[in-house]
């Protein structure tokens, strides 16, 4: 690393008697001139140095050791410095150089880019003395540090400074230092593998297997980690796993969020560095600027925020005794101090979250809760439970079902050919192009109003009606929410594809969420929100961030108007009446069926948003994988209105 310089100690070798001094690449004879002396050998001195010097920055310890009046005692100290100072580089730059009549010294600046460290630069002399073969660099440990001496070396210690927080929308920290306890294997202590690796994978879920194989892999004498946990989860497993032979628990602390899943897809994780991390965050040089055992983010923000939060790390450099017997800790010689990150903002309102947490924490199904504040895009809650992918929660990409609705009837009635009160068939079934498409056990209502058909979610009146659209009506309707847009975000989200070329049976297929339509739970939280607020926002992942993007348009004041009583009357008399005596609520539900099953599965979805609770106005999204039916996302949704009061 190169963006910043440690401090260091050094001396400059200086002329004694009469002496030639090359400076800046002039030459000055000091003292008096000698008729007849012979040519000015100052050059050749400096050459001597030199070369001596860039075979060592390049990497010839052996060649440059062979400059030196004791190759062997030199290669030894070449060697011990590169793995006093592993990976690093040396650049060094000659300067004055001083010749008398008892040898020469050369000075020289030398720089280290210490790897994942700042540079650590010094002043130092080389003394040289001419043999038989010319000037040669005199051995000795201040070849390497002029504080450097007999029996000693050097060490290098790196460190970072605390972890700047990522915090909520208050500007309280998300995370904290937490106890944790890392389950593992010592195997010198194993008496019965086959038992041990069972009796862990009971209690921890890890692979038997898996257990088995990487105790038989570890070299002898290694910690074997198995899983970390904290304090209570550890707490509620001890019984099962304490008195294993074999099983160990040393404790640690790590950068935790108040639970396991809090705001998971969105916070991401911190722990110890991995590989890919370490390349991912490489200066344009490719040289690391972090280092095995740092902690750093994994994933989410803390690991697309990695350098703001981190920040730089610090460096100090000791001369310590060879034998370490002698418990010399030694003096430093160089350092630099870390340099803090600086805290990341996010929009989250720990309230929502632990209501989100504990609303899909009850199901046993992957489940996921996306919350929104209308008007601003600011995600305040991004909850999965232990069974989902976390990521699925902002970009999954989901058939959407019937909850694609409000943008099917977005695009009607924007286009005028149907209003609230206009009568619209029901039929039990439809049949376009041949294909046949059904209501929920082909229920019929004949001839109703069309928020009637939206708030029993008719699909058969929304085939019928999508189908006298133009073919990109429904993704305009949808872009108009901003669906299909290219957020730019630190943690992604997608957007949703409402293809704009659909036709006959997918175009009836798109108008009920199925066909190619695709949506994500953040995605539609948003739709929902740009319905409550009237000024459809682009996500907002990180307080003062850049824009992800444009503010999407809006359908408009008079098609929202229209549309918002249809999502009313879901919650009133429709499929969704289990919200109805949770405050002011409006949404959609939907069941969209995936796969190849017979009857196929179906996940189970909830978009809506609720007025005036005592979190302010709020949008939100509920997707159960796999739930079969819109009811069980509508039960989460009502789950966590209600721990809001």
């Amino acid at each position: 690393m190169r963006n910043q310089r440690g401090s260091g100690s050094g001396s400059r070798g200086s002329a004694v008697r009469r002496a030639t001094v090359v400076a800046g690449g002039a030459v000055l004879l000091l003292g008096p001139l000698v008729a007849g002396c012979s040519a000015d050998p100052s050059d050749e001195v400096r050459q001597a140095a030199q070369a001596f010097l860039e075979d060592w920055s390049g990497g010839d310890a052996d060649a440059a050791a062979g400059r030196t009046t004791d190759p062997a005692a030199t290669t030894a100290l070449l060697q011990q410095t590169a793995e006093d100072l592993p990976d690093a580089t040396l650049t060094a730059d000659v300067g004055d150089v001083a010749v008398t009549d008892d040898g020469a010294t050369v000075d020289w600046s030398a720089t280290w880019d210490l790897a994942a460290a700042p540079d650590w630069s010094y002043d130092a002399a080389l003394s040289l003395t001419e043999g038989d073969e010319g000037w040669q660099v005199v051995s000795a440990p201040t070849v390497v540090h002029p504080e450097l001496g007999e029996g000693q070396h050097l060490a290098l210690t790196r460190s970072l400074a605390e972890r700047a927080p990522i915090t909520d929308a208050t500007g309280a920290a998300l995370f904290a230092e937490t106890e944790v306890v890392n389950v593992g294997v010592d195997p010198a202590l194993v008496t019965d593998l086959p038992a041990l690796a069972a009796g862990l994978s009971a209690a921890t879920g890890i692979a038997a297997e898996q257990i088995a194989a990487d105790v038989q892999a570890a070299p002898e004498g290694q910690f074997v980690p198995v899983i970390t946990l904290r304090r209570p989860d550890f707490e509620a497993i001890r019984a099962q796993v304490f008195d294993l032979p074999g099983a160990v628990f040393p404790t640690s602390t790590r950068l935790l969020a108040p639970t396991s899943r809090f705001g998971l897809a969105l916070l991401g994780r911190v722990g110890d560095a991995t590989q890919e991390v370490i390349e991912e965050t490489a200066g344009e040089d490719g040289a690391p600027r972090y280092a095995a055992g740092d902690s750093l983010g994994l994933s989410g923000l803390q690991r697309a925020y990695q350098e703001q939060l981190t920040g730089t790390p610090g460096f100090s450099v000791a001369v310590v005794s060879t034998d370490a017997a002698t418990g010399d800790t030694g003096r430093v010689v160089g350092s630099a101090d870390p340099v803090a990150g600086t805290p990341v903002q996010t929009p989250l309102v720990p309230e929502l979250q632990n209501a989100a947490d504990a609303a899909v924490g009850g199901q046993p199904l992957a489940t996921h809760l996306v919350v929104v504040r209308p008007g601003t895009g600011e995600l305040l809650a991004v909850s999965s439970n232990e069974a989902a992918n976390p990521a699925h929660a902002l970009s999954g990409q989901f058939p959407p079902g019937s909850s694609m609705k409000t943008m099917t009837a977005t695009a009607l009635l924007s286009a005028g050919t149907v209003t609230p009160q206009t009568p619209v068939p029901c039929p039990g079934t439809t049949v376009v192009d041949g294909r046949e498409f059904e209501n929920e056990d082909q229920f019929d209502l004949g001839t109703v109003p069309m928020t009637e058909a939206f708030a029993e979610s008719c699909n058969t009146t929304f085939i019928q009606q999508a189908l006298t659209l133009p073919d990109d009506a429904l993704t305009q309707a949808a872009a108009s929410y901003g669906v299909g847009t290219d957020w730019q975000l630190p943690v992604d989200v997608f957007s949703g594809d409402v293809p704009s070329a659909s036709a006959g049976t997918t175009k009836a297929a798109d108008a009920i969420g199925q066909g190619e339509v695709l949506m994500s739970p953040a995605q539609m939280a948003l739709v929902a929100a740009g319905i409550a607020s009237g000024t459809p926002a682009a996500p907002v992942e990180v307080v003062g961030a850049p824009p992800a993007g444009t503010a999407p348009a809006g359908p408009g004041q008079a098609v929202l108007d229209q549309l918002r009583p249809m999502m009313r009357e879901v919650v009133l008399t429709g499929t969704a009446t289990g919200l109805a005596d949770r405050g002011e609520v409006f949404g959609k539900t939907g069941t969209a069926e995936f796969g190849t099953n017979t009857p196929p599965d179906s996940h189970g979805w909830f978009m809506g948003y609720r007025l005036g609770g005592p979190q302010g106005d709020i949008a939100f999204c509920v997707l159960v994988e796999a739930g079969q039916s819109s009811k069980v996302a509508v039960d989460v949704a009502d789950a966590f209105l209600a721990a809001l009061g």
